[in-house]
């Protein structure tokens, strides 16, 4: 008979948790028995998010600038870290600009004696930074997977001293 290495209780062989306390059991399991797979690591104590690089620099880029930040600060390989900052420098000052083309928009309606003046002109280089954006983070999404290091002309060399 075994007994439980926390409160001396009799367990069946080759039992992985004490019926009687739920205590995890040293004992090896028994044959037949598949032993259970190794727990994944902590990503806050391990330095990486527990998938493999290709995947993790793909998805720093699926919500824009906000999960390259999550990234940047969970992920500490180079390969992520690098797409990781460039996602925040590409796709956080793409939303800079959108956000003060919008203000722009809305003051040209307000201030305009012709109620609609340069809303249009706002309102249609809005609509070219957003498809600017859509094509963007397809082809960092499909670089990244591809495990390639593609570097963006304006945002990769400030992502570049940002990643280091």
């Amino acid at each position: 008979m075994v007994y439980c290495s926390q409160c001396g209780a009799g367990i069946t062989e080759g039992a992985a948790f004490c019926p009687k306390c739920g205590h995890a059991q040293t004992t090896a399991p028994a044959a037949g028995i598949p032993s259970p797979a190794p727990l994944a690591t902590d990503p806050f104590t391990s330095g990486t998010t527990g998938m493999q690089e290709n995947v993790a620099g793909m998805l720093c880029y699926s919500l824009g600038w906000l999960t390259g930040l999550i990234f940047f600060f969970l992920d500490k390989r180079p390969f992520v870290r690098w797409h990781a900052a460039q996602s925040i420098v590409t796709f956080g000052g793409l939303h800079i600009i959108m956000m003060v083309l919008d203000m722009f928009a809305a003051g040209s309606f307000f201030a305009s004696p012709w109620g609609w003046g340069h809303w249009g002109t706002f309102f249609l280089l809005h609509r070219l930074v957003d498809l600017l954006a859509l094509i963007l983070w397809i082809v960092c999404m499909v670089r990244a997977y591809k495990g390639e290091r593609f570097k963006l002309p304006l945002s990769g060399d400030v992502a570049e001293s940002l990643a280091k």
